[in-house]
């Protein structure tokens, strides 16, 4: 049935919304009128809903249900990526989830399953994926889990070593409005991309980052953009912009420590006072330990900035009150955990940590909520329970997991081993997006007997899974969103209705419960609509309990979303730290931020020294491998989605060059390859090779290239070229280091070349293979 067009609010990661319906069909979504900066994502949604690609029947691989479940790459059997599949009913589909959840758990254990899942999978406090599966695996027994995640693996574990954690850093990031109250400069390693503040995981209420950055510009703040890309600074910043190397972020900040540390300038005071292992560190700056002092002239060699400018700017970072800030991407490299290290070194010798609207800028930001005003009403969520295996990985360790059964692994100080993995079961998130090295991924994708997923199109990850059942979108279904720390709640209210056999997660779990025998405990005999409600009056009743007063789910519905009071808050932790070490440390060892780190250092990890250290990358510009792949890959989030959310819809597809994602290049890497703006070109190193589309452009950094994340992987063959554009094919899957086994996917170098046959058709868009 369809009636009048109405609108009903709704939110997603990166926005509020209201949602054009006519009582059974998405129509539109129209931004939040009070938002002052919406992004143009949403545009995506509406006929991404009923696209070529949407899966609206359960689906099972054929050679799956001809030969059963057992690895693909065993002799004689198709390949997941690379089979059709067949369609069946819902009573079929739940019974062979069950009976393989089963299997395994009673064959092998349950150690045996790997639950993966992201918890960007979508907004809303019930129907969120990562929740469901996880509550949903407890019950079944238990699961192999992963832990921490991509964007901020390297930072999270080194943190909770050195600085207290990962929320003590957080927290004691200056807002934008504290540095345009006190700040006067900004040194942002990593950039501060508009492209990352569109977002906020859980949902977003309104997008008030840009204007925050634009008044500290506007009281005087002056910005500094170390990136080989200008764009990774907004324009009306006006930053300065030092297009250096990839990957030498730690060489440059000890450069800028040395020309302070020689000139006395540094905070002895505070470093003396607030901080451990300052003399082993300055013995290694200063070239004690091992002859090589760290000048600017050494850090100029290194990251192709000219020493003078180092100078002039480590003279600024030591009068002035200056933030000290890193992006999660810088971390996303070989030895990742050194660059936020430095970071925190040269902000406590600079004289600005502790001190209002100065410091360390934990990720400044890099989301949205990084660098603004943040809620603490505590937000009701649904129960995961109790998981009773034990084991687990990294979160960037999954081809790892499925290629080495059996095998140990260093994290963080200790040695686990990787479990023999029969099953995989993922809901939300997709890792031919976000895993490197995606022509291994589809290798030891192989391994597994069984891979289950929840989607809502055929991408990638669907035509690499056995069991497909088709999961309804966040506009199908009832819920309310509160983004981590934002300060606004709002309203979801479905605007479309699922089509054809599509189900919400939470009622596929209940269904596959129901044939294990926990679907009463999994539902607790409640229906979707009532767990929304049950959820929305926790989070009513907590506020109250902090004097702040919700409006009721009717109430929340008519407004669309409600503004979260600024509640008090304790003193920023580095503040504290600052006033009285002894009346406030920290959650380290010493209490004190720590520059040496005796724990790290009693690991004797090689490549994750005691303190802040510059480490040669394996790959990079001034790498031996340089003179056959002499381009470095950078490969941040995309402008037009997040991640690969939507990357079917009209808003992502419209931002494609020729059909391919766009691949930035300086003119003078086009003009000595012979490569035209708008032409289609082929990027290739050892690992594999992708088709893009050029964007010759002046801001980028000769010797570099950006493809962003997210274009959904489009092999010809299993291996072969991807001819869509994803640089995950071109990344190099290794951990940042021993201590965190982050993803390293800033670690590339690659050789671009124009393409000169016919251009092959993106067909990851269309139907799932029959």
């Amino acid at each position: 049935m369809t009636g009048d067009v109405r609108r009903v609010p709704t939110a997603t990661h990166w926005g509020t919304y209201l949602a054009r319906t006519n009582g059974s069909r998405l129509l539109g979504l129209d931004p939040h009128p009070d938002d002052p900066a919406p992004t143009g994502i949403g545009d995506s949604v509406t006929d991404a809903l009923t696209s070529p690609g949407r899966l609206t029947v359960p689906l099972v691989r054929r050679a799956w249900l001809d030969d059963g479940p057992g690895p693909a790459n065993r002799h004689g059997t198709r390949r997941r990526g690379d089979d059709g599949y067949v369609a069946v009913d819902w009573a079929t589909a739940s019974s062979l989830v069950a009976g393989e959840i089963d299997r395994v758990r009673k064959t092998y254990g349950n150690f045996a399953i790997f639950g993966g899942s992201y918890g960007w999978g979508s907004a809303g406090r019930f129907h969120h994926p990562q929740s469901q599966v996880h509550r949903f695996l407890n019950m079944a027994g238990g699961y192999t889990r992963s832990v921490d995640t991509y964007s901020s693996a390297a930072i999270t574990v080194l943190l909770r070593r050195v600085a207290g954690g990962w929320q003590s850093a957080m927290d004691s990031t200056p807002t934008f409005d504290e540095i345009a109250d006190h700040g006067s400069l900004v040194v942002a390693f990593g950039g501060l991309a508009l492209r990352n503040s569109q977002v906020n995981d859980g949902g977003l209420g309104a997008h008030t980052s840009p204007g925050a950055q634009q008044r500290a510009r506007t009281a005087g703040v002056d910005f500094v953009s170390v990136s080989p890309l200008r764009t990774d600074a907004a324009a009306f910043l006006e930053a300065t912009w030092l297009p250096a190397r990839p990957g030498t972020d730690v060489a440059i900040m000890l450069g800028l420590a040395h020309v302070i540390v020689s000139a006395g300038r540094h905070d002895q005071d505070f470093l003396d006072r607030c901080t451990t292992g300052w003399p082993s560190f300055r013995d290694y700056l200063l070239g004690h330990d091992d002859g090589v002092p760290k000048t600017a002239e050494w850090a100029a060699e290194i990251s192709g900035l000219p020493a003078e400018t180092l100078r002039a700017l480590a003279h600024r970072i030591a009068t002035e009150r200056t933030v000290i800030s890193t992006s999660y991407s810088v971390q996303r490299a070989d030895h990742g955990e050194q660059v936020p290290w430095m970071a925190l070194t040269l902000a406590a010798l600079s004289g600005s940590m502790g001190r209002p609207g100065g410091g360390f800028g934990c990720g400044l930001g890099a989301l949205h909520r990084n660098g603004m005003r943040l809620a603490k009403v505590p937000i009701a969520s649904f129960a995961q329970g109790v998981n009773n295996v034990a084991d687990f990985i990294p979160v960037a360790r999954i081809s790892d997991l499925l290629t080495r059964p059996g095998q140990e692994f260093d994290y963080d100080g200790g040695r686990y081993t990787y479990p023999d993995t029969r099953l995989v079961y993922w809901v939300g998130g997709n890792p031919f997006h976000h895993h490197q090295d995606l022509n291994r991924l589809a290798e030891a994708w192989q391994h597994p007997d069984t891979v289950i997923v929840h989607e809502h199109f055929a991408n990638s990850l669907a035509r690499h899974a056995d069991i497909v059942v088709p999961a309804a979108t966040f506009a199908e279904r009832m819920d309310f969103a509160a983004g981590r720390e934002d300060p606004f709640l709002m309203a979801m209210v479905q605007a479309a209705d699922p089509p054809g056999d599509v189900l919400t997660d939470y009622a596929i779990f209940s269904l596959i419960a129901e044939k294990l025998g926990f679907a009463d405990r999994f539902t607790e005999g409640r229906t979707a609509p009532e767990w929304v409600d049950e959820l929305y009056e926790r989070t009513r009743k907590r506020a109250a309990a902090m004097d702040v007063q919700l409006p009721d789910w009717n109430e929340l519905v008519e407004v669309g979303r409600f503004a979260l009071p600024d509640l008090d808050r304790p003193e920023k932790p580095y503040v504290a730290l600052r006033q009285d070490p002894q009346a406030h440390p920290i959650d380290t060892p010493s209490g004190l931020l720590e520059i040496y780190s005796s724990t790290i250092g009693g690991f004797g990890y090689p490549d994750c020294p005691p303190h802040p250290t510059w480490l040669e990358p394996s790959e990079w510009l001034g790498s031996s491998l340089a003179q056959r792949f002499p381009l470095a890959l950078v490969s941040g989030q995309p402008e037009r989605r997040l991640h690969s959310q939507f990357d079917n819809g009209a808003h992502s597809r419209a931002g494609k060059v020729r059909g391919r994602e766009p691949v930035l290049i300086s003119a003078q890497d086009a003009a000595s390859r012979g490569i035209t703006d708008g032409s289609v070109v082929r990027l290739f190193n050892d690992r594999g090779a992708v088709l893009a589309g050029a964007v010759v452009s002046p801001d980028i950094r000769p010797g570099v290239v950006r493809l962003s994340t997210g274009a959904w992987y489009d092999p010809l063959t299993p291996g072969g070229l991807d001819v869509h554009g994803n640089p995950n094919v071109l990344t190099a899957d290794h951990g940042t280091s021993s201590l965190a086994q982050g993803p390293s996917a800033h670690t590339a170098l690659v050789q671009v070349e124009a393409w000169s046959g016919p251009v092959p058709d993106v067909t990851v868009f269309g139907a799932m293979p029959t």
